[in-house]
């Protein structure tokens, strides 16, 4: 069951009708196994749609850092990339990303973060939190204050931090380790993210 943040509305209609809701069986970028696909990629495709996303995310992230301004957002590569643009954009200040490279997140292209910088953390959809921890201590090791993690949708069992978790959408969607998957007893063929397309279905 997907439920909006207070304050928040139309973002799970929005999903709907771009087609982000994806039901099926999938293997999510943590190696969990899902019936449920959310694919951000779609609900931003549309510049206007990605705007308007991260203009709501932003609200709320400024919301809980206040009165405190962030100099940076920043995220990984690659779900991150366009909502942290967005968030940067609506919060008037700078958007980088890392990337991984050999299995680890760093920083390239000539980003970097300066020692005392606020910096926000923005993520796509967020299930076990690892991608965010990489990037998170990227920030701090940089020497930076980190301010708040947001998201466009918390589908983890609980996030643990020492700073605000913010989101549009909360989703309490069952995950299961691949070896446990109810999906794959059934002989349900299994997708990646980005192969093919599923059936669109509504919210569970």
């Amino acid at each position: 069951m997907l439920k909006e943040a207070e304050g928040v509305s139309g973002v799970i209609d929005l999903m709907i009708s771009t087609g982000a809701l994806l039901n099926g069986h999938f293997e999510l970028a943590s190696g969990l196994h899902s019936a449920i696909y959310i694919q951000c990629a779609k609900l931003l495709e549309h510049p206007v749609d990605a705007s308007t996303i991260g203009t709501k995310l932003a609200g709320l992230l400024k919301d809980s850092v206040a009165p405190r301004k962030p100099q940076v957002v920043l995220s990984p590569a690659l779900g991150g990339v366009i909502i942290g643009h967005e968030v940067a954009r609506s919060l008037g200040c700078r958007h980088i990303f890392a990337e991984r490279i050999g299995g680890k997140m760093i920083l390239r292209r000539g980003f970097e973060i300066k020692p005392g910088e606020g910096v926000i953390i923005v993520e796509d959809v967020i299930t076990t939190g690892s991608s965010a921890d990489e990037v998170l201590q990227i920030a701090r090791t940089a020497g930076a204050s980190t301010f708040a993690l947001g998201m466009i949708v918390n589908r983890s069992h609980g996030l643990r931090y020492d700073m605000p978790i913010v989101y549009l959408v909360k989703g309490d969607i069952p995950t299961y380790e691949p070896d446990r998957c109810p999906l794959c007893e059934q002989g349900l063929p299994l997708e990646k993210p980005g192969t093919k397309r599923s059936q669109i279905g509504g919210v569970d």
